[in-house]
């Protein structure tokens, strides 16, 4: 097959290259991997998403079976501010993708967030549930949501949530670079969410190249905790000798507004093409004693 993945820089992007590389995941194989494949990977210098005409060519020389949209501008707080710049990569990018996966026939997995909910409740989001997003960065990710379900009729729809990796910058890295400088942290106690490997989310975008089970999908890693339960493992696992103190929101004031409660539901992988996605614990603490080998 013919695969372009977008913000292939990125953690997620740079797990997905790994896989193709490796032919296999971490979980364990999937058939994509068995295939014979051409393997695009792209980024903001290679390509501006946010111009249709740029992408619409592409797309019309190089002709893909599947396009992983992974590319987004993920800075909460600065989307508060970089309104246009949020909107032009989050929204109108993936509305670009989505018009030109059409044009050609492509299948689009579209990589979304636990922001698209309010964050008020109790129990897991489901894929059903309405939508209610509070900051800018949620909005906008949500917009890029109805776009793509709008203007491509093949489509998959990853809502994922507090993901980490081993390429880039993520909280279980800051926390961990944190914890061994400082000796003692505070980290937020009331909000709660699913820590996910990317190495997991990988595996299940892999699987579903080759499905037809098309729609909204919630992957996220196994159990839910909050910021600083998944803060007390790192420093745990990673054999730090600090202390994680819990603090609250209001102690810990940022620009945009975060969800107090966005634990989500993987329903949709479950009932279709099986949900292999670990317990967070297992996936963080695998993750660490492989990080400390690199």
């Amino acid at each position: 097959m013919n695969i372009l993945i977008t913000g292939g820089k990125g953690q997620l992007g740079t797990e997905l290259i790994k896989c193709f590389e490796n032919g296999k995941t971490e979980i364990g194989t999937v058939d994509i991997l068995n295939c014979e494949n051409k393997i695009t990977s792209i980024d903001v210098d290679t390509l501006d998403i946010t111009n249709l005409s740029s992408v619409l060519e592409l797309f019309e020389e190089n002709h893909y079976d599947c396009i992983i949209n992974c590319a987004a501008y993920t800075n909460v707080d600065k989307c508060e501010t970089d309104l246009e710049i949020a909107f032009k990569v989050n929204a109108l990018g993936a509305r670009n993708l989505a018009i030109a996966s059409e044009k050609v026939g492509a299948k689009l997995i579209h990589i979304s967030t636990d922001y698209v909910f309010s964050g008020e409740g109790t129990h897991p989001f489901v894929e059903w549930d309405d939508c209610d997003p509070q900051s800018i960065y949620g909005k906008t990710k949500y917009l890029g949501e109805q776009y793509v379900r709008e203007f491509c009729s093949r489509y998959f729809i990853i809502r994922t949530a507090w993901l980490y990796g081993y390429y880039g910058n993520n909280f279980v890295k800051t926390i961990m670079k944190a914890a061994k400088v400082r000796g003692e942290l505070k980290v937020v106690d009331d909000q709660r969410g699913n820590p996910t490997n990317a190495a997991d989310l990988a595996h299940h975008i892999l699987k579903l190249i080759t499905s037809q089970e098309y729609g909204i999908y919630h992957g996220t890693g196994t159990g839910e905790c909050s910021w600083f339960d998944f803060a007390s493992k790192i420093v745990e696992y990673a054999k730090i000798d600090a202390i994680v103190n819990p603090c609250s929101t209001e102690e810990f004031p940022r620009p945009a507004k975060r969800p107090a409660y966005s634990s989500l539901e993987n329903m949709m992988f479950k009932t279709t093409s099986g949900d292999e996605f670990r317990p967070w614990e297992q996936a963080l603490q695998y993750f660490i004693e492989n990080y400390k080998e690199n």
